[in-house]
């Protein structure tokens, strides 16, 4: 597998992770209650934080040359 499709397979992730934590976020804010709603909200949380982090290394880290 190249460079280049590694970089788009590890952006994918991060994509997909932002996403998932929308719909955790969402759940966590108008749908649960009690200590299910912190759970869900830390989680979507740290799956936000983490996909921001791995486009944001991925858009940094440039072209390849591949």
């Amino acid at each position: 597998m190249t460079p280049a499709l590694q970089k788009m397979w590890i952006s994918f992730a991060g994509m997909f992770f932002l996403a998932i934590s929308i719909l955790i976020i969402y759940l966590s804010r108008y749908k649960l209650k009690g200590i299910l709603k912190v759970v869900t909200a830390v989680v979507a949380y740290i799956l936000m934080i983490t996909g921001g982090l791995i486009v944001l290394l991925v858009v940094l880290s440039g072209p390849t040359n591949g």
